[in-house]
């Protein structure tokens, strides 16, 4: 196959004219007169922009193997939201402060990854551990594919390792769960009964700035028909927590739907996954030795510092690979 006919068959994979067409649309928001008003919504448009105009601008412009080759690797991203923003869940596992420090470690090798893709991530609610670590936390990433890296992520982390806060320096099991939900337009078109909230707020805590303890500016949204629970702290007021909360939650009960959905066609593939605790997706191995293996993929790296202070791509890059086809067989029947 020459380059011209690979060339061809990159186009329908990587949606060229569909990217297109999505920068004329976001051209003429730009042209509005109202559109910096909402200066976040104007950010996000711009950088997708020119995102797409990267993409189109490498594809307009290959004329070699090398070229196409990097085209190539875009077409891993080809999930229905593997473009989009991504909301990351951390839940420590029993064992109190050793879970609890284990899912600290992860929320940081997340954000070091992210540091090192310039994505920008923001933690929208924390629950610090008694002693150490966190027992909760919510962390929200932009960037363009952000929740096509990350979506690898979700499920079940398993930890072996020499205790530091066990005096007998026992070697310890700890687990902790991460969900990874993408951000998506479409969520929004999730109706809520308020009906069917219970909405409490709280002193928040940790994150926020300076008067966030002063006040009860901190949000917690339970949906009582499903039982899904968001807390959101980061912002300076109620309303403003209440309505981050408000989308998280959308975007909880988009996925879920996608879920019920994926389950009654027997598709349930890659980002749909709902990680169970007991059915881990990789183990971190710091004591007797070193290595990190992904069991899912068999992807392994017998250097785990550097794996936990963001080296993911590996890990990312092999379920991509493996997931690719039913990511794209999804989005064909979406």
């Amino acid at each position: 196959m020459n380059i011209e006919q690979k060339k061809e068959e990159l186009n329908k994979l990587l949606g060229i004219e569909e990217k297109k067409e999505r920068i004329k649309q976001i051209q003429v928001l730009m042209s509005m007169p109202d559109f910096w008003q909402d200066q976040n919504s104007a950010k996000n448009l711009s950088q997708e922009m020119a995102d797409l105009g990267r993409i189109v601008s490498e594809f307009e412009n290959a004329i070699t193997d090398e070229d196409i080759n990097k085209l190539e690797f875009q077409t891993l991203f080809s999930g229905p939201y593997d473009n989009n923003n991504a909301i990351i869940m951390f839940h420590s596992g029993a064992g109190g402060t050793e879970a609890q420090d284990w899912a600290e470690m992860l929320m940081r090798m997340i954000e070091r990854f992210s540091d090192k893709k310039g994505f920008k991530w923001q933690v929208l609610d924390e629950s610090k551990g008694e002693e150490a670590g966190i027992k909760s936390a919510m962390l929200k990433v932009d960037g363009y594919n952000a929740f096509g890296w990350l979506k690898s992520e979700s499920g079940v982390h398993r930890l072996v390792r020499i205790s530091p806060f066990d005096a007998d320096k026992a070697r310890h099991t700890s687990f902790a769960l991460l969900e990874v939900i993408p951000e998506t337009e479409k969520s929004k078109e999730i109706d809520i009964d308020e009906k069917e909230l219970k909405i409490d707020f709280y002193r928040a805590g940790g994150h926020g700035g300076q008067n966030v303890n002063k006040v009860e500016t901190a949000v917690r949204i339970t949906h009582v028909p499903t039982g899904l629970v968001v807390n959101c702290q980061n912002e300076r007021s109620q309303s403003q927590n209440k309505e981050q909360a408000l989308k998280i939650l959308k975007a909880k009960l988009y996925k879920l739907q996608l879920e019920q959905e994926a389950k009654e066609r027997n598709e349930l593939r890659g980002e749909f996954q709902s990680p169970e605790w007991g059915s881990q997706i990789r183990s971190y191995v710091l004591a007797p030795y070193k290595l990190v293996k992904d069991h899912r993929t068999d992807v392994e790296s017998t250097n785990p510092d550097a794996v936990l202070d963001g080296d993911l791509d590996e890990f990312m890059i092999g379920y991509l690979k493996k997931y690719q086809i039913s990511n794209v067989k999804l989005q064909n029947n979406n």
